[in-house]
């Protein structure tokens, strides 16, 4: 039997792995770039050093699966975005090179979204070379629609950056041939050079994107029905009427993602603890897709304290220490 997570577990700090909260200065001793679980396993060592935001950074390039803790969920957004920034920083985009990141939508990322904006009005990150590719859009809801997802990006994001609305790609849920429409998604993405990070976040039953239990682990991008169980989640978006709530979606695929050089899964909350624990402490299973991920050779799951109450005491314990011992070799 599993010895299941207490809130803190014994032996390990409260805090151990978060930022420091506050101005962005204070944020010395922060590991964000530290992506390796051993030097054994790094492909390289000290690829380049920075100084940004009054950190010294030193990045690795690495094969591994990482597990980052942080207090709360806004530190966990805080760190999520600051790695985020600091990935584009270092590819140093331009005219002829952009960053490409992929995105999410929903509650989980709203935070991440915040802090790079802040970000950018203080000058400190640009998006004018960084072309996004989100993962999803309900078919059939008109773009305007407030529960779109063009409208969350746009309202959430875009708008206050400056990202060239050209480089912004949103799957178009009411276009006259679906199936071209995701087939012409993935050419862009191929077309961009595949995307440098793949942000995403997760459902309570462990789904990416609108990869639902049972989708394949190397699936496309699609048009998905949605489950009975998502749809009756959805429906307080639309006034609890789930004669409102689209029942169809395009999606990119679980391969999609995975075809990611790097990828970043943010998972908040007790409500998500067992989904986690399915990502990261069992076996690969198209019922929980996220596990796809274990696979990946650079994926970082970032979380709260609440998301791990059904991890094993060990596994947060290793994890924990995996981080401070980033720490010590920066």
């Amino acid at each position: 039997m599993r010895t299941r997570r207490r809130p803190l577990a014994p032996g390990v700090a409260s805090g151990s792995s978060a930022p420091r909260a506050g101005s962005l200065r204070g944020c010395e001793e922060w590991a964000v770039p530290a992506v390796a679980a051993s030097e054994a396993q790094c492909l390289s060592i000290k690829v380049f050093s920075m100084d940004f935001l009054g950190l010294n950074l030193s990045w690795k390039l690495c094969i591994t699966m990482r597990l980052v803790i942080l207090d709360n969920y806004d530190l966990a957004s805080e760190w999520a975005a600051k790695y985020i920034c600091n990935r584009i920083i270092q590819f140093k985009p331009g005219k002829d090179r952009y960053f490409t990141l992929g995105l999410p939508t929903g509650s989980t990322p709203l935070g991440c979204y915040k802090k790079l904006i802040e970000y950018h009005k203080n000058g400190f990150l640009s998006f004018k070379y960084v072309k996004t590719f989100n993962m999803d859009e309900y078919v059939g809801l008109p773009r305007q629609h407030p529960e779109s997802y063009h409208s969350y990006m746009w309202n959430n994001f875009f708008k206050h950056i400056d990202i060239d609305p050209n480089n912004a790609h949103i799957l178009d849920g009411n276009a006259a041939d679906l199936q071209a429409e995701c087939d012409a998604f993935e050419d862009k993405i191929k077309e961009a050079g595949g995307i440098d990070l793949f942000v995403g976040g997760i459902g309570p039953d462990g789904h990416i994107a609108f990869n639902e239990p049972g989708s394949s682990l190397v699936s496309r991008t699609r048009l998905k029905t949605l489950a009975m169980d998502t749809i009756l989640a959805n429906a307080k978006y639309f006034d609890g009427d789930l004669s409102k709530v689209p029942t169809m979606a395009l999606t990119v695929g679980v391969g999609t993602v995975m075809d990611a050089r790097e990828v970043m899964i943010l998972i908040t909350g007790a409500h998500k603890a067992f989904a986690l624990y399915k990502a990261i402490e069992e076996g690969v299973n198209h019922m929980w897709t996220v596990s796809a991920f274990q696979q990946h050779p650079r994926t970082i799951f970032v979380c709260d304290e609440d998301a791990t109450l059904e991890l094993r005491v060990k596994t947060v314990k290793y994890f924990k220490g995996e981080h401070l011992h980033f720490k010590s070799k920066m």
